[in-house]
């Protein structure tokens, strides 16, 4: 079914077979394979082997790990290598119920929200990791990737309880697993969660293929002005060749509480109008929380910024500054090019330094970084 979809889609504008994507596929199709087997097993009361999905570990009081049932599947490799839209297909031909798909950031936010539920109680991330194991069987989480001390010394223990309850992982990154936070404090603590994943999942690299993102991110501009209907035209084609899924029209992105409007969201991409999130009360705590969630942000209508602008201006230094250190990729519509946009008084030093990372994030160098959520 996964290869038939594959090849079916194959047929599309735009897309055209890739040798490392044809792997992954077939890899990913050897997972959903197992996971249909075990659910009929299940269903059907045949007798499975007592260790993954679908049962419970016997083998509590070993050391040594037992082969899974089920290996999951760790796909990595640089941006644009079509690893969202490998991970989407799998997640929606595969016809069961029990599953979970999820930005990693997402992800770890709403484990630490449900550890914060549980308060004091006795071994909280075992309860968390029983009850997303009860709720998916499968989870298929976009951009690993650890940064933060507290997700790193939290993962070790959330998914040994994953993979003890038969949990079935299936992840995108840009870096090999043995990368996972390198250099990060007290990595010692993190080893054991790499030796984790390196255990239960199949680790497949998808570079050597097509890089579907960068190829249309030279060939297109990202920086389009003036403000007219051929920009906006240009931001709509951006959004639909950049994202997995057409996304949601005039969704609400919540971050710490409060709703910022979009133009379109969908995983991985998101496109505002710059009042929408320059022109208000934003915050830095903003920026660096769509700096991780997205690899791609889409801005229409930039102004050209006056003495009566400045808290404007100032507010997109801290947004670009911010997407600059995480390799965010940065589309826009502008009245004016990067180099006269600002014409105020107060940010004129500040300001020579946002041209500067503008231009360079208009590189192919730059294009070409992965994204660090």
């Amino acid at each position: 079914m996964l290869v038939r979809r594959y090849h079916q889609d194959l047929q599309r504008p735009g897309f055209q077979h890739d040798t490392a994507q044809e792997i992954a596929v077939r890899n990913l199709q050897r997972v959903y394979d197992q996971l249909l087997e075990a659910r009929r097993n299940a269903d059907s009361g045949t007798p499975v082997k007592k260790i993954g999905l679908f049962s419970r570990l016997t083998s509590r009081r070993t050391h040594e790990p037992a082969a899974p049932a089920i290996k999951g599947l760790y796909l990595w490799g640089g941006v644009g290598r079509g690893k969202t839209y490998l991970v989407d297909l799998f997640f929606e031909t595969l016809p069961i119920p029990e599953k979970l798909r999820l930005h990693f950031h997402r992800f770890m936010q709403m484990v630490h929200a449900r550890l914060n539920e549980l308060g004091n109680q006795q071994d909280p991330l075992k309860i968390v990791a029983e009850q997303l194991a009860r709720e998916a069987r499968v989870i298929c989480l976009d951009e690993f990737f650890v940064a933060d001390i507290t997700d790193a010394m939290l993962l070790h223990g959330l998914l040994d309880g994953l993979f003890r309850n038969g949990v079935v992982l299936v992840t995108t990154t840009n870096i090999p697993p043995d990368e996972l936070y390198k250099n990060g404090l007290q990595r010692a603590r993190f080893l054991p969660a790499i030796a984790l994943l390196k255990h239960h999942l199949d680790v497949l690299n998808v570079d050597n293929g097509v890089d579907y993102r960068l190829r249309y991110l030279e060939k297109a501009a990202v920086y389009h002005t003036p403000l007219d209907a051929r920009a906006d035209q240009c931001l709509s084609e951006a959004f639909a060749t950049l994202a997995p899924e057409p996304g949601r029209a005039d969704a609400g992105l919540e971050i710490e509480g409060r709703v910022i409007p979009t133009r379109r969201l969908a995983e991985g991409v998101v496109w505002f109008d710059f009042a929408a999130i320059c022109d208000g009360p934003r915050s830095q705590i903003d920026y660096i929380e769509i700096a991780r969630a997205f690899h791609t942000v889409l801005i229409s209508a930039i102004p050209v910024f006056d003495h009566m602008m400045e808290n404007q201006a100032r507010r997109f230094l801290n947004l670009v500054d911010e997407f600059y250190d995480r390799n965010v990729k940065l589309v826009v519509t502008a009245a004016a090019p990067c180099e006269a946009l600002y014409r105020g008084e107060k940010l004129v030093f500040e300001y020579q330094r946002t041209v500067s990372r503008l231009q360079e994030m208009q590189s192919k160098e730059f294009l070409a970084r992965p994204h660090l959520p």
